[in-house]
Order: C-alpha cells, then sequence, then structure tokens
C-alpha cells in the first residue's frame, strides 16, 4: 500500500507540473514576426531630368520593394504625387510625354486667344506686358503664368479622392519654400495639382503660387532633398532620388542669366549636401548619371527614365533587403491602386470664385461646361484656355468636388491680374535692303479694361518711324455675355508712298488719311470677329522727299459703310505650322454719304499652314481690287514690294490700282523650339499682278520672285536675314527685325 500511495503522489506531482508549465506557456505572450521597417521614397526636384524618377519605380516595382509614404520636391512632386494618388505608373509615363519644353512656357496656344488679344499681339511687340495700377508699374511675378503646366498637373492628379494627403492610397508631401522668409514649405493637404505647381515654380520664370496668405515657389531652394521630412513622418528605410542639377563650370557662364541660374544652383546643392548626411547604413541613395539632360530639356524625359532605370538596377542588391513577398505585394499594390477618376458625373452647378472686377456673368456666358450636364475633363480644359486667353487673368483653374445627393459641384477659380487694370506694350521694328533704304518703327500700345459693368474697354496705339500711326478705340460690350459690341474710334496715319521708273525711285510721298468712325460687331468665339460701320475722313498726299509737286492726286474727302470679317486660328504668327487666318473688308464709298467719289474696294487676304516634324508649308493670298464698274480714286493706290511680298522688289516699288499676289513659303526648323520658337530655314514662290504700275506692259505687271531667308525667333521678335529674285533681273537683300 505504501508503494501504491507513493506512485499515486509522484503521478501527482508530475500532473501538477504539467499543469503548471501549461498555464505558464498561455500566460506568456505569443511570438511575434518582426514587423517589416516603413520604407519611404523621397524624389528630388531637377527639372525634365525627373524623367529618371519613373525608372526607378519601374524598379521598385519590379522587385516589389513596398513604397509606404513618399515626398517630393519639383519634378519629383509631379511623379510622387501622381503615384502616391493612385495612378498607375504607365498612365504617369503617357501623360508626362505630353510635356515638352516648348508648351510648358507657353501658357495657352494662340488659337485660344480671344480675337481681340490676337490682334493686340500682331504688332511685334517686345517683352512683357507692362501694368499700370493704383500701385503704379507693375511686371508679371514670372515669365509664364503656369496655365499650361496646370493643366497636365490636373490629369496627373486626376484620381485625388481626399483633400488630407495622408488619405492618398500612399501618403505624401510636397516641398515648396515661402518666398518672403525663404522657409520650407511642407505642403499635407489642398488641391494635389495646385501643390504639385507651388513645389516647382521656377523663380521669374513661372508665377508663384498662393497657398493659404503664402506666396511659395520652388521647393528645391529650401530643401531639394527632403530627407528630413521623411523622418518626421515615421519613416524607417529611406530611398533618395538625386537628380539634381550640378553647378555650372566657369566656362559656362557667360551672362546675366547664367550668372543667376547658377546661384540658385548653389542654394540647391548646398541644401542637397545637408540632406545626404542624413541618411545611414539602411537608407539607399540612387544617383542616375544625367550630365547630358539639362533641367529644362523635357523633349529629353524618355532618356532620363532611361539613366533612372539603370542607376536604380544597379542599387539591386541594396534595395533587395526591403522586398517581399509576391502575395503579400500584390494585396498591397490592389490596396493602393486608387480609384480611377469619375468620368460623366452630374454637374449640379458651376460656380466662379475670385473675380473683383470681371463680373461672374460675363465667364459664365463663355464657358462650355454648364449646369445640368455631364462633366467633361476635356470640355473643362478648353474653358480655362479660353477664359485665360481673355486677357484678365494670371492664373485660372477648377476643382470638381461631390453633393450629398450624388450631384457634383464644378468650381472655376480666377485670380484677376495683380498688374492691372490698365496695360502697356512696346515693340520694335527694323528692316534694310543695304542699297540705303532702312526703315525702323517704334509703337507701343494701351488698353484700360473694364472701364464698366459691361466690360468697356479703351484702347490706344501709336507708332513712330516708317510708318506714323495713332489711334483710340472704345470698345463697348452690349449684353453681360459680351455676344454683342459697340466701338466708336478715331484713327490717323502717315505712310510713304515711292514713285519709281525701271528700279530708279523718282520721289517720295507720304499719304496721310484721317478717319473716325463706328462699328457694331459680334465676336465669333476665339477665331473671329464680325463688324459692319460707317466712317469719315479725309486723305491727302505730302511731301517728303520730293523736288515734285504733290500733284499726284488731289485731296479727297472720304465716306463709307464698310464691313469685315476676321477668321484667326493660326498656332504662330511669325512660323505658323496650323491653322488659318482670313481677313475679308469691303468698302463702300458714296458722295452721299460726303465722300468725294463713288466707288466699291473689296480687300481680302488669307493664310493657312501644314506641317509635319521639321517641315512645314505655308500659303497665303491677298487681293485688293476695285468691285462693279467705277474706278478707284487716285487715293486708293497700293503699293506693294519687299520681303516676301515680290522679293526681289524694294520695299514699296510696285505702284497700282489693283493687286492679286500668291505665295508659298517652305520653312525647315533647325533647332529645337523652347521659351522661344526655334530657328529655320525658308524658302518662297511668289507670284503678283499688279495693276497700272507706271513701268507696266498693257497696263498690267505680271511678278515672279523667290526668297531665300534664315530666320530665328529673340526676345525681340524674329529676325530675317535674306535675298530675293523677281523678274526682270531684279534682286534684293534683306535684313528685318519684326514680322515682314
Amino acid at each position: 500500500m505504501r508503494k501504491i500511495t507513493a506512485l499515486l503522489c509522484c503521478f501527482g506531482l508530475l500532473l501538477q507540473t504539467a499543469h503548471a508549465q501549461t498555464r505558464a506557456r498561455d500566460a506568456a505572450p505569443a511570438a511575434q514576426p518582426s514587423p517589416r521597417p516603413r520604407v519611404a521614397l523621397v524624389l528630388s526636384g531637377g527639372g525634365a531630368r525627373g524623367g529618371a524618377h519613373l525608372g526607378v519605380l519601374k524598379v521598385l516595382e519590379d522587385l516589389r520593394i513596398p513604397v509606404d509614404m513618399i515626398v517630393g520636391t519639383s519634378a519629383g512632386a509631379i511623379v510622387g504625387g501622381a503615384y502616391a494618388s493612385g495612378m498607375p505608373l504607365a498612365d504617369i509615363e503617357r501623360e508626362m510625354q505630353t510635356l515638352s519644353t516648348a508648351n510648358l512656357f507657353h501658357d495657352v496656344a494662340r488659337r485660344d486667344l480671344s480675337i481681340a488679344r490676337k490682334a493686340d499681339n500682331a504688332g511685334a511687340y517686345v517683352g512683357p506686358e507692362i501694368g499700370v495700377g493704383h500701385g503704379g508699374v507693375a511686371l508679371p511675378k514670372g515669365a509664364v503664368a503656369g496655365v499650361a503646366l496646370e493643366a497636365v498637373l490636373r490629369r496627373l492628379t486626376a484620381r485625388q479622392t481626399a483633400n488630407n494627403f495622408d488619405h492618398f492610397p500612399i501618403p505624401f508631401r510636397a516641398i515648396a519654400t515661402d518666398v518672403s522668409d525663404g522657409q520650407m514649405i511642407v505642403l499635407a493637404d489642398g488641391n494635389l495639382a495646385q501643390a504639385v505647381r507651388a513645389s516647382m515654380a521656377i523663380p521669374a520664370a513661372i508665377n508663384p503660387v498662393e497657398i493659404d496668405g503664402r506666396l511659395l515657389v520652388d521647393g528645391g531652394i529650401a530643401r531639394n532633398l527632403p530627407v528630413d521630412v521623411a523622418r518626421a513622418m515615421g519613416a524607417d528605410v529611406v530611398i533618395a532620388v538625386n537628380i539634381g542639377t550640378p553647378l555650372l563650370r566657369r566656362d559656362e557662364i557667360t551672362s546675366v542669366l547664367s550668372m543667376s541660374d547658377q546661384m540658385t544652383r548653389m542654394l540647391t546643392n548646398t541644401n542637397v549636401q545637408v540632406s545626404l548626411r542624413e541618411l545611414n547604413d539602411k537608407d539607399v541613395l540612387i544617383t542616375p548619371d544625367l550630365s547630358a539632360i539639362q533641367a529644362a530639356s523635357f523633349d529629353m524625359l524618355k532618356e532620363a527614365e532611361a539613366q533612372g532605370l539603370e542607376a536604380a538596377r544597379a542599387s539591386t542588391p541594396e534595395l533587395r533587403r526591403y522586398a517581399i513577398g509576391a502575395d503579400d505585394y500584390a494585396l498591397l499594390a490592389r490596396h493602393r491602386s486608387g480609384e480611377p477618376p469619375p468620368k460623366g458625373v452630374l454637374l449640379k452647378e458651376v460656380r466662379i470664385a475670385g473675380t473683383q472686377r470681371v463680373p461672374a456673368e460675363a465667364l459664365r456666358g463663355t464657358m462650355e461646361s454648364q449646369p445640368g450636364q455631364l462633366f467633361d475633363p476635356a470640355v473643362a480644359e478648353r474653358d480655362m484656355r479660353r477664359l485665360y486667353g481673355r486677357g484678365d487673368f494670371e492664373h485660372v483653374g477648377y476643382a470638381v468636388t461631390p453633393l450629398h445627393d450624388g450631384s457634383h459641384v464644378m468650381t472655376t477659380t480666377v485670380t484677376e491680374k495683380s498688374w492691372g487694370p490698365q496695360y502697356l506694350r512696346l515693340g520694335l521694328g527694323v528692316s534694310t535692303d543695304f542699297e540705303g533704304d532702312s526703315f525702323f518703327s517704334l509703337r507701343a500700345s494701351h488698353r484700360w479694361t473694364w472701364l464698366n459693368s459691361l466690360g468697356a474697354e479703351w484702347r490706344n496705339e501709336i507708332e513712330i518711324g516708317h510708318t506714323d500711326r495713332l489711334g483710340t478705340e472704345w470698345r463697348q460690350p452690349l449684353t453681360p455675355a459680351q455676344r454683342l459690341f459697340a466701338t466708336v474710334y478715331l484713327a490717323a496715319e502717315r505712310t510713304p508712298l515711292d514713285v519709281y521708273t525701271k528700279g530708279d525711285r523718282l520721289a517720295r510721298y507720304r499719304r496721310e488719311s484721317v478717319a473716325a468712325g463706328t462699328d457694331i460687331g459680334v465676336p465669333l468665339a476665339e477665331w473671329g470677329e464680325a463688324r459692319i460701320g460707317y466712317s469719315r475722313g479725309h486723305a491727302r498726299l505730302l511731301s517728303d522727299t520730293s523736288l515734285l509737286p504733290t500733284l499726284l492726286y488731289p485731296s479727297a474727302r472720304t465716306a463709307a459703310i464698310q464691313a469685315r470679317l476676321r477668321a484667326d486660328t493660326l498656332d504662330n504668327l511669325a512660323f505658323p505650322r496650323s491653322g488659318f487666318e482670313a481677313d475679308v473688308q469691303v468698302y463702300s464709298s458714296r458722295t452721299g454719304l460726303g465722300a468725294s467719289s463713288s466707288y466699291d474696294k473689296l480687300s481680302f487676304s488669307a493664310r493657312t499652314a501644314v506641317a509635319t516634324g521639321p517641315h512645314s508649308l505655308q500659303g497665303g493670298l491677298e487681293i485688293q481690287r476695285k468691285m462693279g464698274g467705277k474706278p478707284l480714286p487716285d487715293h486708293e493706290l497700293i503699293p506693294f514690294g519687299g520681303f516676301l511680298k515680290l522679293s526681289g522688289y524694294r520695299t514699296g516699288e510696285l505702284l497700282g490700282n489693283s493687286l492679286h499676289f500668291g505665295r508659298l513659303v517652305y520653312n525647315y526648323r533647325i533647332s529645337r523650339p523652347g521659351l522661344l520658337d526655334g530657328a529655320y530655314i525658308g524658302l518662297s514662290a511668289e507670284l503678283g499682278r499688279m495693276g497700272d504700275t507706271l513701268d507696266s506692259v498693257d497696263g498690267v505687271q505680271n511678278v515672279r520672285s523667290n526668297a531665300l531667308y534664315v530666320a530665328i525667333d529673340t526676345p525681340l521678335g524674329p529676325i530675317y536675314l535674306g535675298a530675293g529674285r523677281a523678274t526682270r533681273n531684279k534682286t534684293a537683300l534683306y535684313l528685318l527685325i519684326g514680322k515682314p
């Protein structure tokens, strides 16, 4: 019994020990797998070199490297913001391919300007528009407003569904610089497109962006590689991509512009060096070789992407430390794909915000996007270009936000020009034929906008030199939507009138004309305008350098009913590659209205252009002649000749009472466009028929001519150096600054 009792006691002790061990195991915490580190992607600025970020992202996706947060500056903010908001990498790549140096530095295509602004720009003006307001004379804050850039950014950030950037599929920060104190500003909420544009607003090149009362410019000035911002967001590991622009060499610093550029690069490189010292052994630094790609070379995004791809692949061993399994990465990718942008949502309301001088009704009447319609991003972008093309605003943008009932409201926000409401433009024109005929013109224009609630505008022009011209016009819209207008004007002009025979100039006169009148008209969208009206004045001939008396024609009174139709969709006035331009005028002079003689005159001119690659072909036609049986009076004589106007003849060498002229011009672009349009080699074929010239045969003179030239776009306007040859062995050389 004692043995049995001892065995039972031992068995009981064993049971108690096992039970105690079980309870101890249950009470102890379960062993957890070590959590993976939080990975931040830090993308630096560098302009067009930002294409390298796309290559890096491709490698990160291939290696299954999770990205838990993104911080971007300038170009890094473009790529980082789009990727963080859920846009697939292939879509980002496709949208960024629409970026080019030319379209980034042109806020709006010329065809999107209003017809009035196209006419304003036709005078070959130099430099920016000068504003005159209550604070005195002012200039724009940047060379371009960034409207074209922001249109691209809206497409890249179309998947934004939350104002808080922490609620994106990947939390995101954009870095900008407060221009008032130079401090770094971390943008963590708001409109993503606007935040990105602020991050890359290059000082003096792109207008700064105002957010929450701060005026923001390129974040690279304060922090181009914001490693510290990623740490503050909780990053354990930083993958930093440095595409910063290196300092210029001594031989590359050749002007005030390059010196200014170097100062900006020095600021950027200094803060980058500080950021690089913040990296540790766990972090990965990727530095693509972008020495062959300039920050402004947006036409080389693909080349930059290839360099980013190569540099990231070279860092594969360091990156693999943070790779995760295929199933985990697929789950993460689905979570972070983001919602595609809504299409066809109903617009319950279209709001206009930011107007002060300009009534909202005047803007709403020009927009295609209207309440009750389905929202179309392409239509909205056309509206933005149309509003900016009016010339009243330094910034336009829009946002579409949902309402509780499932409908949406589109809010268009405009910023009126801070340097208005009066504007000045100055211009210069110079030409010589190297044979003693040299001409110059100085011109200025002034317009005073929004003089009443309907948008009255007072416009003044003056030109001194080869032609003396003075004009003033009051343009009064008659409806709030500005679909009908009336004008009152006064114009005076003195133009040279040369008399040649067999190539020798016999006399030079100056033809004076003065006219006052009134028109009523309708704008035809952005592409045209129609007018009809009445004018009255006089015309006479004045002596200039002639020994002959001014008996070529007597003084005459002018009075007429006139009609005019203009259309203009050319993409460029000097070097068009697409679109057309046409101007038809009918002038009906009547003695019953007060004129010296009755007659009818037709004036017609047209141009069109097509292009492919560097090649472009332009066609032009000009007709001036009588209508009906009554001849034109002497004061309607037509001077013709000069560069691309029967190029073998000197300027104004042909003088007749009718003109039929046509030309074909071939241009080959020999340099890429950028802020300016580039350089060209051109060749023309011209054919003209002048009626009743002094040395004509049988009352008509037919002329064939050709021209060969080189041209380059400059801040002073296009410069042409050319040679012309025409029938009768007529030759001429030309140098022109300004439009031919």
